[in-house]
């Protein structure tokens, strides 16, 4: 079952739940030979109605779509877990985009959980990314990157792919795109989320920049790419680079 059938089953048992609560608040049926109480009522017809879309939920939720050799939790100013989404992004974008992409990032405030040693099932990436966030790519001078470094810097470090910076006094320095100093006259091409592209945390340098966008959920890359590993034989496995360092 795709993403986007499990998000259908999500607004079915919303709608549902909402029906139900609407329907509880009714008066009790009597009947010349019994009366069903609005509590037995409301809870036979959620058993009834909702159990198809449970079970079905439950098992795509329980889908098992990797192995973790490590337990990885977010950490600034970088961590193993925040190195493999944003390796995730600069990668699937790239797939998807079908064009080179020279940085990759996820804003740190955006990861809401972790990933535990042993198997990786979808319902851990929607604890991961629950957010319906989509993977956009956009191209940005060098000096409007500058300053998006800098609010990273600012804000203590995100996930990113592509870079290496140093921190000092909340801003972005020695800077390395691909191996080469940060040209400010130069463009790039950047693979975010939406959220930041349309100047979510203070990302308001992004405002008004052209996004390419086909409607691709950062959390269906997150699977995507970890099921990579899956097919390649591979565990899931990340680690630290210092791509983000405090300065001396």
């Amino acid at each position: 079952m795709k993403l986007l059938q499990i998000r259908r089953y999500l607004l079915v048992l919303l709608v549902l739940c909402n029906g139900l609560f609407a329907l509880s608040q009714s008066e009790t049926l009597d009947y010349s030979t019994y009366k069903i109480s609005k509590d037995d009522r409301v809870d036979s017809a959620y058993i009834r109605m909702l159990k198809p879309y449970k079970d079905s939920l439950s098992k795509q939720m329980d889908k098992v779509i990797g192995f973790a050799v490590n337990t990885m939790y977010k950490k600034q100013p970088e961590s193993a877990l925040g190195n493999l989404l944003a390796d995730c992004v600069k990668l699937m974008a790239e797939k998807k985009y079908k064009k080179k992409v020279d940085v990759g990032m996820v804003n740190f405030g955006g990861i809401r959980s972790y990933i535990s040693k042993g198997d990786v099932t979808v319902g851990k990436v929607f604890e991961l990314m629950p957010f319906d966030n989509l993977l956009i790519v956009q191209q940005l001078k060098g000096d409007t990157l500058q300053l998006l470094l800098n609010r990273i810097a600012e804000k203590g470090g995100w996930p990113i792919a592509g870079v290496t910076m140093e921190i000092k006094g909340k801003i972005a320095q020695n800077v390395m795109i691909g191996g080469k100093a940060l040209d400010s006259t130069a463009y790039y091409t950047v693979a975010n989320s939406d959220y930041i592209a349309n100047g979510g945390d203070d990302c308001n340098m992004l405002r008004g920049v052209p996004q390419l966008n086909v409607g691709y959920i950062i959390r269906e890359a997150i699977i995507d790419y970890l099921k990579m590993f899956t097919e390649q034989g591979n565990p899931i496995d990340a680690k630290t680079e210092k791509r983000i360092t405090y300065a001396n």
